[in-house]
């Protein structure tokens, strides 16, 4: 039977069938685009939300979305340039998968792009950031976050394979987690790390010392002499004395402006160089030193606007002197203690062994006149001087007796020629017991030095004890720097003082580095010369002061193995770089 009898033609045919059929066909292309479409909007509308800045592009055939978002390398705002940005959070962040660093404002740069392919809105992933490690740390307890031990220590020991989630940084109150391990899918091979932050954990401000950062106190010293009376004195008498010249008056007003005009430019100088004398010093120490110092005036909050920068350059470390070591050495050993978590510099091995070996013989304490005899052991040979001198008289003595009574039994002419002769004999002898004497003396001065030299051994604290109460003791300053008599005054607070001056006096810390250098040349050489004592002898103040800087060095608090703060530096030491997100 036909078609024709059935009553359906093939057009009808195509018409109900094939055209049903062509549109079931096209629905999962239409399906494909609307949810294509869909996604693309959602993930633009995350994109503006998270203020990123990306390239989209889609496939609705095969639904596939391309995102190719930038990757950046941060580093925490300037604390001092950018004050509201380093403390407060950021005010657009992204709630993007791995977007968590825009928690912080940062200063980023550009590195990189990463291209995603993703089929739904739940599958973009914002790219990790790149951010020194160190800093990061720094920045975190700067705004008050805590360290975690447990986590520290388990990411020391097993590495990447820290479980995600393991917390490394707390809130100040220690119920949140602050920074924690992320997964490893956009690291390649760092360090993933997630940031957690809140306004309201930041329990510091501008005014507390960052980390890395010490802080100096200005030196007791007395009060500045008033130049302007002396200034004003010698413009009165150079005035009068250009007066009574009276064919050089205009010539005096001429000096007289410029004696005025410079006296106004040092009274300018003399007062600036005061103001930072009296100040306070802040100074941030590297894990190459010394990098930055700035004086602070008392009181003043600890902001850009009350800081001047210093010059440094003598201090700072370079090759082939050892200057810049040393005062990164005593900073290191000034700024950290028990409590100290985390600190860049690390005191050379060389430089601690030296300072806790024993290497200043007390007999040469006792010559430069630090410490007084009766307190060291018995080294030097004891003489008799005053028996010695009066045996000597009375053997005189008794020879003047017995020629005076051999003259008296003599006739008076030869008497007298007698006498002329004993009086010639008793000079010349008298002479001779002088230059015996002198010889003598040097001989045992030498021999006293040369046990002096080969004295035993005091440890560098107690050198250093003496010396400061030697510097207590005495009248006058070479160096113009005083301790004062107050007790109450520990090494500490006087090293502290004494970098106060090193940062504002070139010479005065050249001349403490040179001694620093011949001290440690002696101790490395197999001990003390003749030419070492001559050279304490010529600066005992110097060494005085240097012997303050070795003691706090040596008493320096190293980490014990299993402390946070082994575990953390070795976990910096570890990993420079990071991915944070």
């Amino acid at each position: 039977m036909s078609s024709t009898d059935s009553g359906y033609s093939a057009t009808d045919i195509i018409t109900y069938i094939g055209v049903p059929l062509a549109v079931l066909g096209v629905l999962p292309i239409l399906y494909n685009t609307v949810a294509t479409l869909a996604a693309l909007s959602k993930i633009k509308r995350m994109l503006r939300h998270g203020r990123l800045t990306a390239l989209t592009r889609s496939d609705v055939v095969n639904r596939v979305i391309e995102v190719e978002l930038p990757r950046y390398a941060v580093t925490p705002c300037d604390r001092f340039a950018e004050t509201e940005l380093y403390w407060q959070p950021s005010r657009q962040r992204s709630f993007i998968p791995g977007g968590s660093w825009t928690t912080f404002n940062w200063q980023a740069r550009a590195i990189g792009a990463k291209t995603q392919r993703v089929e739904y809105a739940d599958q973009l992933r914002q790219p990790q950031v790149e951010v020194a490690f160190d800093k990061l740390i720094a920045y975190l307890l700067d705004l008050g976050a805590v360290p975690d031990a447990h986590g520290w220590k388990l990411l020391r020991s097993t590495g990447l394979w820290t479980p995600t989630g393991c917390s490394l940084m707390k809130s100040p109150d220690g119920y949140h987690e602050a920074l924690t391990i992320a997964p490893l899918d956009d690291s390649d091979g760092h360090l993933s790390l997630k940031a957690n932050w809140s306004s309201d954990w930041t329990t510091r401000d501008f005014s507390s010392l960052p980390p890395y950062w010490i802080r100096l106190p200005p030196p007791l010293v007395p009060e500045p002499a008033d130049i302007d009376d002396v200034i004003d004195t010698a413009g009165e008498a150079s005035t009068s004395q250009e007066v009574t010249c009276a064919e050089d008056v205009e010539m005096g007003l001429k000096k007289k402006e410029e004696s005025l005009s410079s006296k106004q430019s040092l009274d300018s100088v003399q007062k600036q160089a005061d103001k930072v004398s009296r100040s306070t010093i802040i100074c941030q120490i590297s894990v190459d030193g010394l990098v930055s110092a700035m004086s602070q005036e008392d009181g003043a909050l600890f902001s850009s606007a009350n800081l001047q920068n210093l010059y440094v350059e003598p201090l700072r470390i370079r090759s082939g002197k050892t200057d810049g070591v040393w005062f990164a050495s005593v900073a290191t050993a000034y700024g950290t203690t028990s409590q100290t978590i985390l600190w860049n510099y690390k005191i050379p091995d060389e430089i601690l062994n030296f300072a806790r070996r024993d290497t200043v013989p007390c007999g040469v304490l006792v010559l430069l006149g630090v410490a007084d005899e009766s307190q060291t052991p018995e080294w030097s040979t004891s003489y008799n001087v005053q028996e010695e001198a009066s045996e000597l008289f009375f053997r005189r003595s008794a020879e003047q007796r017995t020629a005076i009574m051999a003259e008296a039994r003599m006739p008076p002419p030869q008497r007298e020629s007698a006498a002329r002769e004993r009086m010639q004999r008793e000079m010349a002898q008298r002479m001779q017991d002088m230059r015996d004497r002198s010889r003598l003396e040097n001989q045992r001065r030498e021999a006293r030095t040369s046990e002096a030299l080969q004295s035993p051994k005091w440890d560098t604290k107690l050198v250093a004890e003496h010396n400061l109460r030697w510097l207590r003791e005495r009248k006058e300053s070479s160096t113009s720097f005083y301790v004062g008599g107050d007790t109450s005054l520990a090494l500490r607070d006087v090293v502290g003082m004494l970098l106060h001056r090193m940062v504002l006096d070139g010479q005065f810390a050249s001349s403490i580095f040179k001694m620093l250098d011949l001290w440690k040349a002696w101790a490395d050489n197999g001990g003390m010369r003749r030419s070492d004592l001559e050279a304490l002898q010529k600066d005992r103040e110097v060494f005085a002061f240097a012997s303050l800087l070795v003691a706090l060095v040596r008493d320096t608090v190293t980490a014990h193995e299993g402390t946070l703060s082994l575990d953390l530096q070795e976990c910096l030491r570890m990993w420079k770089t990071v991915r944070l997100g």
